[in-house]
C-alpha cells in the first residue's frame, strides 16, 4: 500500500456504502484510491491497526500515514479525484457540524435506509440473496 494513496475501509454489505465507492472508483482516473472491504476474511490479518467494528460505525481511511474518519475521508476522497468544489462545504465551520452528525445518523441506520432508498427509488445496490435481505447488520435472515 503507497502511503500517497488514500486507502478507504468501507463496509461492502451496505448497499449504499457498496454504491458509492463504485462511483467514486470511476472518478479515480490516476488510481490514487485503494478501497477495503471491511468483511474481506483476511482483513484483520492485512491491517491489523483498523478495528473492524469502529470502522463499521464510522468510516475510516488512511492519507499520507494519517487516520482520517467520517467525512474527512469523504472529503478527502474526492478531492484526490478532483471533485473537491463539490465537498468543500463540508469544512465550512457550521456546515461541518451539521454535516457531521448527519452523516453519523446516517452511518448507524445505513442499512435500514439504504434497503427503503433501494425498494422505493431502484437506487444503490440489492444485497438479497435467496429473498433474504440485509435490513439488520446482524441477521442476515431477516426478511422484509
Amino acid at each position: 500500500m503507497s502511503s500517497k494513496k488514500l486507502t478507504i475501509f468501507y463496509d461492502g454489505r451496505c448497499p449504499l456504502c457498496s454504491l458509492e465507492m463504485q462511483r467514486l472508483k470511476q472518478q479515480d482516473l490516476t488510481d490514487q484510491i485503494s478501497l477495503e472491504d471491511l468483511h474481506q476474511d483476511n482483513f484483520t490479518a492485512r491491517f491489523p491497526h483498523i478495528n473492524v467494528t469502529k470502522a463499521l460505525a464510522i468510516l475510516h481511511g488512511e492519507y499520507q500515514g494519517k487516520l482520517l474518519l467520517g467525512l474527512e475521508v469523504t472529503h478527502r476522497a474526492w478531492t484526490l479525484v478532483g471533485k473537491g468544489t463539490l465537498v468543500a462545504p463540508l469544512q465550512w465551520p457550521v456546515i461541518k457540524q451539521v454535516a457531521n452528525a448527519s452523516y453519523l445518523i446516517l452511518a448507524k441506520y445505513r442499512y435500514p435506509i439504504s434497503s427503503f432508498i433501494h425498494r422505493r427509488f431502484g437506487i444503490g445496490i440489492n444485497t438479497c440473496e435467496q429473498g433474504t435481505c440485509y435490513e439488520r447488520p446482524n441477521n442476515t435472515n431477516h426478511r422484509r
